[in-house]
């Protein structure tokens, strides 16, 4: 058994990674820019980079990024979903062992996308976007995780559904075990010591059932 598990949110807990395509493929329309599946899972989900600069150095990218953010907030207060098994996982885990999410979201999206998600009370704490300085792939968010609870790296699983969350994780020297969704589903995930597909399985991996 680890010491302790640190999830990723997006995609892995909440789905809303379609919304934020959509979000950036409505801000880029109006730049006159088409933006496709395959180029935002490449550059956001797998390289951890902004889409926006898509548009070229003409366009105004901050006024892009707000504009973008607006309609990912909106899309975030219609829409955003519980992956299906995720409440049954965490309520199967919770009190076992410390968890907490580790995540690249902003902290208002967050709280936008959790308002009725039920979830955040299974969790010790929450890493959001302004809780360090470099972002996923980098290690940081989950040494920073990691010393917040007092944990060693090696004595910690990651959950995560995306390249560079592996990568991440891995780096920070946690055991990762990936969950790809439709949109990361190409990436590599060679870093993870388990490659899950759903969350379903995670209690037989951690020897619970």
């Amino acid at each position: 058994m680890f010491d302790g598990i640190f999830w990723d949110n997006d995609g892995v807990l909440m789905e809303t990674e379609h919304l934020y395509f959509q979000a950036n493929a409505e801000a880029l329309a109006q730049a006159g820019v088409a933006l496709s599946r395959e180029e935002f899972c490449r550059i956001s989900l797998r390289q951890g980079e902004s889409v926006l600069r898509l548009a070229g150095g003409d366009c105004d990218e901050l006024e892009l990024r707000r504009i973008r953010d607006e309609i990912y907030f909106r899309l975030l207060g219609d829409e955003p979903q519980v992956f299906p098994g995720v409440q049954e996982t965490l309520e199967r885990l919770h009190g076992r062992l410390p968890m907490a999410i580790v995540t690249s979201c902003r902290r208002d999206n967050f709280l936008q996308m959790h308002r009725s998600s039920g979830l955040l009370g299974y969790f010790d704490f929450v890493l959001t976007r302004e809780d360090y300085v470099a972002s996923k792939p980098d290690p940081e968010p989950y040494l920073t995780a990691c010393a917040r609870a007092g944990l060693t790296p090696g004595r910690c699983l990651a959950i995560e559904d995306s390249e560079r969350g592996v990568i991440s994780a891995a780096r920070a020297g946690l055991v990762v075990a990936a969950i790809p969704g439709d949109m990361n589903c190409n990436g590599d995930f060679g870093a993870a010591r388990w490659l899950l597909d759903r969350i379903h399985e995670l209690p037989a991996l951690l020897n619970l059932d």
